[in-house]
């Protein structure tokens, strides 16, 4: 790593220390103390495809950024230094308390995040989601750009590593010519898109941030499946967001639908652990 913090101190930040940050399952992370008494954070890593992972992640945080609702970390530097490391430097944001009131910004504002639209459902180009590619190509239907840049490509890949087989390719298939039904149709929203609660940080004003994105323009409701796949937030952030921007009815019989996507990443990610899951909703829908 001591060339990566040469490297950074070229780019005219002088770093008097340096701590490792736990808590990331791909990316290595530091805690840059500068000379000035600035606090930067530092992510890198030395996989091969880190440069576009690392890339496509400063360019989420911008877009979630430009839209003045919500915060991201300032971006300092993004490239590759010797050694082969790839890295994203960043501001560096302290704790703060998550008290109702947090919870009840954290909502509205994501619901104005929502508000934030496009013509179609995508992206300009392709990010990940963890460490797999997330395909972006745009398309005007969601059930269309749900089926096809989501769930079959997952099923693809843990088709192809052997974690699922050719009956649950068949039930996805089923499950992808429901989605029309069961999916209300709204406009694409600007979306987080891995919205758990490893992915957004508390500041020291109590504002919500928003950090690790795989952002794209999908359906809102994807966000808050997500959010509620492992345990849920406060329910103080889902009341503020109904109140700001209230769900379709029957959200509840849908959820399952959209956290199938999150089911597969993990599969990929993780492996055989999260397979029964998966199979519980290909089942309520073939």
């Amino acid at each position: 790593m001591t060339d990566l913090l040469g490297y950074i101190k070229q780019l005219g930040y002088p770093i008097r220390e340096s701590q490792p940050v736990r808590g990331g399952d791909i990316n290595r992370a530091a805690l840059l103390l500068l000379d000035d008494g600035r606090q930067l954070f530092l992510k890198y890593n030395r996989h091969p495809q880190a440069a576009q992972m690392l890339r496509t992640e400063k360019m989420g945080l911008a877009l979630l950024g430009a839209s003045r609702v919500i915060a991201t970390p300032k971006i300092f530097a993004q490239g590759e230094a010797p050694g082969e490391w790839a890295f994203l430097l960043l501001e560096y944001i302290a704790p703060g308390h998550k008290n109702r009131p947090f919870w009840q910004q954290f909502g509205a504002s994501l619901a104005a995040l929502h508000g934030s639209t496009s013509a179609q459902f995508g992206f300009a180009h392709d990010n990940f989601i963890g460490s797999l590619p997330q395909p972006n190509g745009r398309l005007d239907s969601w059930p269309e750009f749900y089926a096809d840049r989501r769930l079959r490509p997952q099923m693809k890949q843990a088709r192809d590593a052997g974690l699922l087989d050719r009956h649950d390719g068949q039930q996805l298939e089923k499950l992808c010519s429901r989605i029309g039904q069961v999916c209300p149709e709204e406009a694409p929203a600007l979306i987080h898109g891995d919205l758990w609660s490893g992915n957004f940080l508390c500041n020291p004003q109590g504002a919500p941030v928003l950090i690790d994105p795989a952002a794209c323009y999908a359906h809102r409701e994807m966000d808050i499946a997500m959010s509620r796949l492992f345990g849920g937030f406060d329910d103080a952030f889902y009341l503020a967001y109904n109140e700001a921007w209230p769900l379709e009815p029957g959200f509840e019989k849908r959820v399952d639908i959209y956290q199938l996507y999150y089911l597969l990443v993990h599969v990929n990610l993780f492996g055989a652990s999260y397979v029964d899951a998966v199979h519980q909703v290909l089942k309520a829908y073939a």
